[in-house]
């Protein structure tokens, strides 16, 4: 059987009810979630990066984990990484492993919505997947994999939907990859990977989310904290109100990334108006645009691209260099039975 690292970083899949704290906390260990696998998994190792909730994560937790997992994948007797995680913030890991940590070793991220202590507690099944994937072939150079619910996820596309359902994590315009399927792993879909060489994440970026009539005082606070990078979640496919053009003009100046992406939960960021604040306008002022990324992990993206480029120019070349839309490629189905 192949080997398979795990690493365990917390989250809810990690929790289980607490009487005297009046609710759930962390409370198991990375031999805790293994023991419940069943006979027959592939060879495990096992290390424990943290154990912490995922909205407690700072960029330097974020940044262990992914030098944790790209060891491991580098590993040659190790066919794929596992990572445990809360499910608030794992499409950011997701992406960030995506995106950095090369090689052909799956790097398969899984989690759970409700606890050990709850009713129908989904974390053993989650892990088991996730394991399982992580064991195939057919999952091997996909990069990093989001594991819930029996469905297999990319990175790229998967984003968390609902508060509280186990089948949260969904692909909003592209739907999953794959399926695991009673005895075996069904990966009927290929998805080419965007690889970005980074030695560090620039912490500078802030992200900031559009509504109808909003100021552009929040911009105009990030700079003046000394922002590197700024992503916006513009309206619709990409607009902003026309009183945000002087600052976003005056960030661009100063050699201060401006990305636009989309509030929207899919779709791409463009437009066919003229009128001031429109796709053209922004890209005409030199704004960088989503490619179909939501805002947080647009903000991930920015973070890499600033932490390996030198100046603005060389930045805005790694965006567009590296840029890929999101394009499926449709090959023969495969699955592999484990």
């Amino acid at each position: 059987m192949p080997k398979v690292a795990i690493l365990t970083t917390g989250g809810t899949v990690a929790m289980r009810h607490d009487p005297a704290r009046g609710g759930a906390v962390p409370a198991f260990s990375a031999a805790d979630l293994t023991a419940v696998l069943p006979p027959g998994a592939p060879e495990l190792v096992v290390e424990e990066v943290c154990n912490l909730p995922s909205s407690h994560f700072t960029l330097d937790d974020l940044w262990r984990i992914r030098e944790r997992a790209a060891a491991w994948a580098a590993d040659p007797e190790v066919a794929g990484v596992v990572i445990t995680h809360g499910t608030d913030t794992l499409e950011e890991t997701a992406y960030l492993l995506d995106l950095t940590v090369p090689g052909e070793a799956p790097l398969v991220l899984t989690g759970a919505m409700r606890t050990a202590s709850e009713v129908g507690a989904d974390g053993p099944a989650n892990l088991w997947a996730a394991v399982r994937v992580a064991a195939s072939p057919p999952a091997r150079g996909l990069g990093a994999l989001v594991v819930l619910n029996d469905e297999i996820h990319a990175a790229r596309f998967v984003t968390k939907t609902d508060t509280l359902s186990p089948a949260t994590f969904q692909s909003p315009g592209w739907g999953p990859l794959g399926r695991v399927e009673g005895d075996r792993v069904h990966i009927p879909w290929r998805l080419e990977r965007e690889l970005i060489p980074c030695p560090r994440l620039e912490e500078r970026v802030a992200l900031i989310k559009l509504a109808v009539g909003m100021g552009a005082e929040m911009m105009e606070d990030a700079l003046a904290r000394g922002a590197r990078g700024v992503v916006i979640e513009a309206l619709g496919a990409s607009r902003v109100p026309p009183w945000w053009l002087p600052v976003i003009e005056r960030a661009l100046a100063a050699g201060v990334a401006v990305v636009i992406a989309s509030r929207c939960p899919s779709g791409r960021v463009w437009d066919a108006y003229g009128y001031p604040g429109g796709h053209r306008t922004l890209r005409e002022m030199g704004c960088l645009f989503s490619p179909g990324l939501n805002g947080p992990k647009a903000r991930i993206r920015l973070m890499v691209v600033l932490g390996a480029a030198r100046d603005a120019a060389e930045a805005a070349a790694l965006w567009n260099e590296n840029r890929i839309e999101g394009e499926h490629r449709c090959q023969q189905s495969s699955s592999s039975c484990i």
